[in-house]
């Protein structure tokens, strides 16, 4: 797909007015779709030091995880970049909880995969789900592998692996980079945690992606100290970073899977969509099934409309 001169404006990428889609490179055709998903989703990209209401990626290197020697000097470092490639962020509310949003025939981002011919990459995603009356939300972050054969094999084996595996290792790392002192303290200023051991999450993997849903309401203390966080979610700023622990020699230094930085977001910018969405492709024309006005979460796009360990609970 050729951009747009509004897409090109934005791309890191420099077209000239002659360029070719059929001249194309892989590379270059993988930047296009990754372009569309991060540029149409429900939360807007924004500058990373100065963007609000919106999301950013921020540098791996501001997340101090795990060296190589922590197992014996409890050390960290720096993560460097992250494995995985950010392809946007979609915040939604809807009447009841949103659940493998990948496998929705609606979905902006696996539509996108599909028109681009592209058959390696794989999709990572984390939707993080709060409950709410009268809505509840959904904070769904993804994530791109151009070829996940290429991944390393702690992370092959967490996307290959059973439950019990993944909720030992599914870690966060929340840094709050701007916010009230409440928040600083509730939240924690550098905190970590095994998300699966401390929440309920769901696993839904196909050949080309794996969602977590990350239940917030699982947890009583952590739904309490989200919605405060929420109360005043204008005047903060998170960086959240995803990764697999590494608890062997092997499996160490840590590195992020992904990470996204919130900036000062708003909670009424959320975009409704339907909790459960028919696939009307082998309906026969059964109209009558299918919804005939509800906004489809393909056409989301913000132009419109418990510790894990002591050591990890601090940074450096």
């Amino acid at each position: 797909m050729c951009p747009t001169k509004h897409d090109r404006r934005r791309s890191d990428h420099k077209y000239t007015d002659d360029e070719s889609c059929s001249s194309k490179s892989d590379h270059e055709e993988q930047q296009d779709w990754r372009e569309e998903v991060i540029n149409s989703g429900s939360l807007k990209h924004v500058d990373l030091h100065t963007g609000t209401n919106g999301w950013a990626s921020p540098p791996g290197d501001l997340f101090n995880l795990r060296s190589h020697n922590f197992l014996t000097k409890k050390q960290k470092s720096p993560s460097g970049n992250w494995i995985l490639k950010p392809a946007g962020v979609d915040w939604l509310r809807s009447n009841s909880k949103l659940e493998n949003v990948l496998n929705r025939p609606d979905n902006r981002v696996m539509n996108a995969l599909k028109r681009s011919n592209k058959k390696q990459p794989f999709i990572f995603a984390v939707n993080l789900q709060i409950p709410g009356k009268p809505f509840t939300h959904s904070a769904v972050f993804y994530f791109v592998a151009e070829n996940k054969n290429d991944l390393s094999p702690l992370v092959k084996r967490f996307i290959n692996g059973d439950d019990t595996f993944r909720n030992q290792r599914f870690k966060i790392v929340n840094k709050i980079v701007k916010g009230p002192w409440i928040v600083k303290t509730a939240v924690g200023n550098y905190s970590a945690c095994l998300l699966g051991k401390a929440l309920t999450c769901k696993y839904y993997k196909s050949d080309n992606y794996l969602e977590i849903d990350v239940d917030i309401g699982s947890s009583a203390i952590a739904n309490a100290i989200l919605h405060l966080a929420l109360g005043y979610v204008t005047s903060v700023v998170i960086d959240m970073g995803f990764l697999v622990e590494g608890q062997t020699e092997e499996e160490l230094p840590e590195r992020l899977l992904g990470a996204v930085r919130i900036s000062h977001m708003e909670m009424s910018s959320a975009t409704f969509v339907e909790s459960n969405v028919v696939d009307c492709s082998n309906n026969r024309g059964k109209v009558s099934n299918c919804p005939s006005r509800g906004l489809g979460f393909s056409k989301v796009n913000h132009h419109n409309g418990q510790s894990s360990d002591n050591g990890d609970d601090e940074q450096g």
